[in-house]
């Protein structure tokens, strides 16, 4: 059942969650490596930090699970793939799936799968490949007992600054994210809007749906510290951050620093 894998991945006491993200090299993206060349070592610090659970892909999850012992992060599985995050499109965009993605999951003792949600200005098709995905994913999910993470990610332009630019307007981010519940997510991974005083309708729009929010790109450690207290005091269950982690110099620190504040 998805209760006992959701016991794993939120803290009983708070019940939020930190999920550090470094599933970054799926996408082929020129700058995506920076701070996780060697993944064995990425890991280890990430396991020796003591986040909730880290963010990984069917290549890349043996470095978690391979570690010994009970006491370590809950690993959630990336199960799509795509090429949408450089400055330009290109002729062809895509978002697809790994096979059998269920199945993957719970060979790797998975608390969780994350799929993405796109809304990319002038790609149309790639938001109706990823319904497409979500759809074939809802039952699989439901019969291994695998709580569906959603990732609605509303994109501004790409040539403004690549994919991983997030447009924070409340408006279509409420939309998306409504999108997201009404497809089964049991999850959502959110960007933050603009105003993260207004967040609480995000929270909202989700119906009970618990509401990580993603870091985005590398901000200072004062930035980051303060967005998710603010984040935390508007109801969000909790964070997903990768790159604020990962290209800090100091990654258990900042990652110390993170669940003191979510959990606290």
């Amino acid at each position: 059942m998805k209760q006992a894998r959701l016991n794993r991945l939120f803290n009983p006491t708070s019940n939020r969650c930190f999920d550090v993200a470094v599933d970054h090299g799926f996408f082929n993206q020129a700058g995506f490596l920076q701070g996780i060349e060697n993944m064995a070592d990425v890991v280890k610090t990430l396991v020796d930090a003591g986040p909730d659970a880290i963010q990984l892909t069917v290549g890349q999850a043996r470095h978690l699970q391979s570690i010994p012992g009970k006491q370590k992060p809950a690993l959630i599985l990336r199960t799509d793939v795509a090429n949408v995050y450089g400055k330009e499109l290109l002729t062809t965009s895509f978002s697809k799936m790994i096979d059998q993605a269920m199945l993957q999951a719970v060979r790797f003792d998975a608390t969780c799968v994350c799929v993405n949600l796109f809304h990319i200005p002038g790609a149309p098709e790639v938001h109706a490949q990823c319904v497409d995905n979500i759809l074939r994913l809802k039952p699989e999910a439901d019969y291994y007992g695998m709580p569906m993470m959603v990732e609605p990610l509303v994109f501004r332009p790409n040539a403004e600054a690549g994919g991983y630019m997030v447009d924070g307007d409340l408006t279509k981010i409420t939309h998306l994210v409504r999108q997201a519940v009404e497809l089964g997510a049991d999850i959502i991974k959110a960007d933050p809007t603009d105003d993260v005083s207004q967040y609480h309708k995000v929270i909202e729009i989700a119906s009970g749906i618990p509401v990580l929010v993603r870091g985005g790109g590398r901000v200072s450690d004062e930035e980051i510290l303060r967005r998710t207290r603010d984040l935390i005091a508007q109801g969000a269950s909790g964070i997903v951050y990768g790159r604020n982690v990962i290209q800090h110099p100091d990654p258990k620190k900042i990652t110390q620093q993170l669940m003191e504040i979510v959990h606290a």
